[in-house]
């Protein structure tokens, strides 16, 4: 859905968007079938089986998801429904038309498992209006949409968009209850993993006070590195940490 012109949203400032609820709205979604060949070793490649679609039941009652067709020894394998937007953000920048199939500063394709319900992304402003779009919401799906898809479906989703004047981000900023994280979006995967990691350090030093060398042993020990999506154009890291080794200032 988008874009969605957002008042008062300009370049240089953050747009805060708070997931506040994801209900699916029908009883299946599907996957493919097979690992994407990019997450295997090339002389597996040939050993792949076709890429067919799986379909899985949703219940919504007991918020729960399986295959429609259990394969293998499957047959009691059952997933507690997880909601996440698998794609969101703002428009790029200098005017750009990039495909929602990928990702960059502003969001976009990112499939990481922690865009749910109760999670607060900020994304950097770099048009007027912001210009927020969101789709491809998935009711479950591991780190880095292996397969190249979630359990893909439609939710109503409900969000709440804020303004943050003058926010300084250059990457997507998030929060849980539990932990803060930041986005990068690149590829090679290192190439994401230090946007994410700059991003993080210039928050630290921001909102709580460490200066590079603080930060560094702090994220040196502490930090949790998770992956998003990696069979797009663009791969996704998200640099993490807990909020109870951080203090305010």
């Amino acid at each position: 859905n988008g874009p969605i012109f957002v008042e008062g949203a300009e370049p240089g400032d953050a747009l805060k968007v708070e997931i506040i609820s994801m209900i699916p709205t029908r009883e299946t979604g599907f996957t493919r079938s097979v690992v994407a060949a990019n997450v295997v070793d090339p002389e597996m490649v040939r050993e792949l089986p076709p890429r067919d679609m799986a379909i899985w039941k949703i219940d919504r009652e007991a918020m729960t998801v399986r295959l429609s067709e259990p394969v293998g020894s499957l047959e009691d394998f059952v997933l507690p429904l997880a909601p996440m937007i698998g794609c969101f953000g703002v428009a790029p920048s200098l005017g750009q038309a990039i495909s929602t199939a990928t990702s960059g500063e502003y969001g976009g394709n990112m499939d990481y498992r922690l865009f749910g319900p109760g999670t607060t992304v900020r994304f950097p402003v770099s048009v007027p209006g912001a210009l927020f779009f969101l789709g491809d919401c998935h009711a479950v799906q591991g780190d880095g949409e292996i397969v190249g898809t979630g359990v893909e479906t439609t939710f109503e989703v409900t969000v709440r968009l804020t303004v943050e004047k003058k926010a300084g981000l250059v990457w997507p900023r998030g929060q849980t209850a539990e932990d803060i994280f930041t986005i990068g979006n690149a590829r090679p995967l290192d190439q994401a993993l230090q946007h994410a990691t700059s991003e993080m350090l210039n928050w630290l030093a921001a909102d709580y006070g460490l200066d590079r060398t603080a930060a560094s042993h702090l994220l040196g020990q502490v930090v949790r590195y998770d992956v998003g999506n990696v069979f797009d154009p663009a791969y996704t890291m998200a640099c993490r940490v807990a909020k109870r080794w951080l203090v305010r200032r």
